[in-house]
């Protein structure tokens, strides 16, 4: 059962975790927004696919979100406690940091079942249809195909140019259509305005054309035929669109089917390396989420007298720094030249053997702190950097008395 202080602590924890993620999350999104939207206009699609993208997108910011999250609310809580001696209170009356920890665990198993959860099975299945919209993108599959102001190609025989779109592309104006028949008859169609409909048959649309003149030649005319109109519907046979992959990329897979066909005796080498490197990078992913509590205090808690934040900063430096690092073990792995194993937990080990000698120097070495050193000599660099500022501007001032100025 929860006590005063463990609902205290819950709240504390709570306001910087979720502050922290939702600002990474966003960050991380803005960052992607502007380049999707750079692409999705080059392109020709609809504006409305940038936010299908980002949406399927989120999984993957959100697994990367949540360490951060959890990281810096647990060391922004403590952090608050150590400098308002909230702290020393706790530990005078006899709870331990251990006891101290109980809530931050809660966070950290629920989100690290939570991570689990996303990076496994959701993750995998919203990057496949990330990919597969950047296909029917290129494809023309959601019809992008048409661009404003170029000349496009409809499969083989068809050419269609259009200079204007109006009212999201359902009036357009300034058209040019030339079509090229199996026998060598041609058409070429000028109109002011026209638009697309649909038809019963999903292979064939309707172009319907108004206000233009439609020129009819084959090589058994002995002149082309002119007419002019002020409606005609054109037939429009789509173009046959290649259908997406399935999911055989490896970080398209659940962790279930990374897990089967890692030990799968048919499955290529080069591709089972590069299973077996996904999955080992999702495991120490979340199972690092579990030491993160104890690496949050070791960084929260500056020394006496001190308001120091390199911890903060350090923390941040720390866990992504851990994150390029897997990043790296993966990629190593995938190559065959170091074993999954061997890349991915031995970066792991070392970081939990210094979380825990962290850990250890501030619970149980009385004043001990595992970054003093590195606190000693920000705080020295902050003090010369402090008097060359100042010296810098005593220098400008000007020399009132020597100018004779009273």
């Amino acid at each position: 059962m929860l006590t005063a202080i463990d609902r205290y602590l819950a709240r504390l924890i709570a306001l910087p975790m979720l502050g922290t993620l939702v600002i990474s999350a966003m960050l991380l999104v803005l960052d992607k927004m502007l380049s999707l939207f750079d692409f999705v206009a080059a392109e020709g699609g609809p504006v409305s696919v940038v936010w299908r993208m980002l949406a399927n997108m989120m999984p993957e910011y959100l697994s990367l979100g949540i360490p951060i999250g959890l990281m810096l609310g647990i060391l922004l809580a403590f952090r608050k406690l150590a400098l308002s001696s909230e702290l020393d209170v706790m530990r005078a009356v006899g709870l331990s940091y251990g006891r101290l920890l109980r809530v931050p665990y809660m966070y950290a198993i629920a989100l690290a079942l939570l991570n689990f959860g996303i990076v496994g099975f959701v993750q995998p299945l919203s990057r496949h249809a990330y990919e597969a919209l950047r296909f029917e993108l290129r494809s023309g599959a959601l019809g992008a195909s048409i661009k404003v102001g170029e000349f496009t190609s409809l499969g083989k025989r068809m050419t269609l140019r259009i200079e204007r779109s109006l009212e999201g592309g359902r009036n357009l104006q300034g058209i040019f259509v030339r079509a090229v028949g199996k026998d060598g008859q041609t058409v070429a169609v000028t109109a002011a305005q026209g638009s697309f409909l649909a038809t019963d048959d999903p292979d064939t649309i309707i172009f319907r054309l108004r206000d233009g003149v439609l020129v009819n030649d084959a090589p058994k005319y002995k002149s082309p035929r002119i007419l002019s109109f002020s409606s005609h519907d054109l037939p429009i046979d789509l173009p046959q669109i290649e259908r997406f992959r399935g999911r055989n990329v490896d970080r398209e897979k659940t962790i279930i089917e990374l897990a089967v066909m890692g030990r799968d005796p048919s499955v290529k080498p080069k591709l089972r390396n590069e299973i077996r490197a996904n999955f080992h990078f999702r495991m120490v992913e979340v199972a690092m989420m579990l030491l993160l509590p104890l690496a949050a205090l070791a960084f929260a808690i500056p020394p006496k007298r001190s308001t120091s934040a390199l911890g903060v900063f350090l923390s941040i430096v720390f866990i992504v720094t851990y994150h390029k690092i897997n990043e790296y073990g993966q990629s190593i792995g995938a190559l065959g030249r170091i074993d999954p194993i061997i890349a991915l937990w031995t970066p792991f080990l070392a970081t939990a053997a210094l979380i825990l000698w962290m850990y250890h120097v501030v619970a149980h070495r009385p004043g001990g702190q595992p970054i003093g050193a590195l606190e000693y000599a920000f705080a020295k660099l902050g003090k010369q950097v402090g008097k060359l500022l100042r010296l810098g501007r005593r220098r400008k001032k000007p020399d009132l008395a020597a100018e004779g100025i009273s």
